[in-house]
């Protein structure tokens, strides 16, 4: 397996726990709107309730953050039809709550450090599907929706809030 070649820029280790490499997508659509799901009981199985969130996952070994953000876009909402519009230029990190950190990854990360990536959605609407991901992976969300960016902060689960309001501040000039 090949080591992750993360590049500049990305964030040490806190108190000996590395941050879990990870990218985020931010959908946006012909009119504005950005795409929202709302997890599924069992991606939920941690006890917090995150409801709504944008696309995200994990960085695979060889893979460049934008090769693992159409991965995980079309792991979880089988869309492909995307134009990269642009990527954050800077990693954006969250802590895991202390319940999460414990049970989530068993421990072996402190939280995400994540590269958020925009793209535009070029397909229609009949090409999502949530319920019956592709290749045979679990379903993340259970519903899904398009949504003002404005309101992507109040939506997440408040321990990623700060990522959120970020990644809006990075991105929201796209959506106009």
């Amino acid at each position: 397996m090949t080591k992750l070649d993360l590049g500049p820029g990305y964030p040490e280790s806190v108190d000996g726990l590395p941050y879990r490499p990870c990218v985020g997508i931010m959908l946006i659509n012909r009119d504005g709107k950005v795409w929202v799901g709302s997890r599924s009981p069992e991606a939920n199985k941690n006890g917090y309730d995150y409801k709504w969130q944008m696309p995200q996952g994990g960085i695979d070994a060889g893979e460049t953050p934008e090769e693992a953000a159409r991965r995980e876009l079309y792991e979880e909402t089988s869309i492909h039809s995307v134009t990269l519009l642009e990527e954050a230029p800077e990693w954006f990190t969250y802590d895991y709550p202390d319940e999460i950190a414990r049970s989530s990854r068993k421990g072996k990360y402190r939280g995400q450090a994540q590269r958020w990536l925009a793209y535009r959605f070029e397909g229609s609407d009949g090409e999502i599907n949530v319920l019956t991901p592709p290749d045979g992976h679990s379903a993340e969300f259970e519903e899904w929706r398009w949504e003002d960016v404005a309101r992507l902060p109040e939506l997440i689960v408040p321990f990623k809030r700060p990522v959120y309001e970020k990644v809006v501040a990075a991105f929201s000039h796209l959506t106009i």
